[in-house]
């Protein structure tokens, strides 16, 4: 018996250290959940599919790491084909046309995951964007976890075709009214007001801009500008000096739900005087109307804003207007602004709202961070900047022209942002209306553009705003990827 325990406390040390030992079968040792060369029946399959139709179980190895290995051998639920007299998704019934999850899509309307093919089947359809890395083919396509291919590669710069900028921001599919699939409807250019017809310099399509600003998704992204847009050596449209541009001269109402909304002014940051005038001057408005993917609760939207009114007209009644506006029936929490612009920033810890634009370099928010640090506001309401990271995004630009004596012997002629990150809030399958406008208020001088590409879905709800960009640009197509939840 003494003999007996001694061989079983020689084989449990064979098997490693009291701490990670584990169990011997014959000269092997595992540390796994399992007997390596262990077998048993399986199924990975809905409970209550197998044995129906063709769906059967299938055997399970155990694999020398103690795990346990595939399940071969078995047949589980796929997509029904209509026609071949297969209970393919093996619920018990043969080339049906129904629509058992309630999501718009039936089986033989191209519905892969109805009942039985998946875990969440009214998120699985046709009409959904295929979030990356779940394992799941959201759009029933055949391919799990694919992207969109890029859209954006071959498009004019200064083309006048509204669906161009659509695909330049990373909007590639397209949808009809007579599908159910997602995509943008139909796009336009316009003023702020919905009328009129924007200069062709005021807008355009590039693959950088300046010699630091890169795209964020894709090969190229959209620029709008109050002034000519193009940088340094930029042609179709031509540059033009950020201070003294001619683009026009054109003039438009403010966007008439958006003023309404703010009390029939604009909005202007905490302690800085509103805004002059009742024109959007040299406007440009880009106008989407887009089919929410039946799987999304938001989307983002990144942007960089540059202005020629920094540093010296910061919190002035000077301040150029960047906006995101979103028409959606959403009405959940974290609920989207009452006046429909995302392009906001909100302090931390308070409700004070700075709308995106040169003013975000005023009381140090940490969103005006392209620049040089020093005096702000000498032609307009005195302060400084502490925020600037350096000047990299305006290389090449025009905006890093030295222009000393604008407040600060070694002042250039303009800022930015540096990418942000903008998000809203949707319900799935509907239809709403985008709209990205930038405009000079006040007067026709010191112009500035915004710089807007990377539009993602996402499969969660988000914090409505605009924030920093916190992670690092990627240069593929993000059009199906999972945006960064802001908190």
């Amino acid at each position: 018996m003494r003999a007996l325990i001694l061989m079983l406390a020689v084989s449990a040390v064979a098997c490693g250290p009291s701490n990670r030992a584990g169990t011997c079968v014959g000269d092997a040792c595992s540390t796994g959940t399992c007997d390596p060369s262990q077998t048993r029946d399986c199924y990975t399959g809905h409970m209550d599919t197998e044995g129906v139709g063709p769906c059967t179980g299938g055997t399970q190895m155990c694999l020398p790491a103690g795990v346990w290995g595939n399940c071969v051998g078995e047949v589980v639920p796929v997509g029904e084909v209509c026609g071949d007299n297969i209970d393919n998704n093996c619920n018990g019934m043969t080339d049906e046309n129904i629509d058992a999850d309630g999501d718009g899509y039936t089986t033989c309307g191209g519905d892969c995951c109805d009942s039985t093919e998946c875990n969440d089947p009214g998120k699985v359809n046709p009409g959904a964007f295929d979030a990356p890395g779940n394992g799941v083919d959201d759009d029933c396509n055949g391919v799990i976890d694919d992207t969109i291919a890029l859209c954006d590669q071959n498009l004019t710069s200064n083309t006048t075709n509204a669906m161009d900028y659509a695909k330049a921001i990373d909007l590639c599919q397209v949808a009809t009214t007579a599908d159910l699939k997602w995509g943008v409807l139909d796009a336009k250019l316009t003023f702020p007001d919905g009328t009129g017809i924007p200069s062709t310099d005021s807008h355009s399509i590039r693959h950088q801009f300046g010699t630091g600003t890169q795209p964020q998704g894709g090969l190229s992204f959209a620029l709008f500008s109050s002034g000519a847009a193009a940088a340094k050596g930029d042609t179709n449209p031509a540059y033009q000096n950020w201070g003294f541009s001619d683009v026009g001269n054109n003039e438009s109402g403010f966007p008439p739900d958006f003023l309404a909304a703010n009390g029939g002014s604009l909005p202007n940051a905490p302690g800085c005087p509103p805004p002059n005038g009742s024109t959007a001057n040299d406007p440009v408005m880009l106008t989407l109307h887009v089919r929410v993917p039946s799987n999304a609760h938001s989307f983002s939207i990144k942007s960089n804003f540059y202005t020629a009114e920094f540093p010296e007209w910061t919190c002035s009644a000077f301040n150029d207007f960047f906006v995101i506006l979103l028409d959606s029936t959403y009405s959940g929490t974290p609920a989207n602004p009452t006046d429909k612009n995302l392009a906001f920033y909100t302090q931390p810890n308070t409700t004070t709202n700075y709308p995106v634009g040169v003013n975000l370099a005023y009381g140090n928010t940490g969103l005006f961070t392209e620049c040089v640090n020093g005096s702000t506001g000498c032609s307009g309401t005195p302060g400084t900047i502490s925020t600037c990271v350096g000047v990299t995004d305006l290389a090449g630009t025009g905006f890093d022209d030295p222009q000393p004596g604008s407040c600060d012997g070694n002042s250039l002629l303009g800022g930015a942002t540096g990418w942000l990150t903008t998000t809203g809030n949707v319900v799935p399958g509907e239809t709403i209306t985008v709209r990205i406008a930038i405009w000079d208020t006040s007067d026709h001088a010191l112009d500035s553009l915004a710089v807007v590409d990377a539009f993602t879905w996402s499969v969660d709800a988000a914090n409505p705003g605009t924030v920093i960009e916190r992670t690092a640009p990627v240069n593929i197509s993000r059009q199906t990827g999972l945006a960064t939840p802001l908190d």
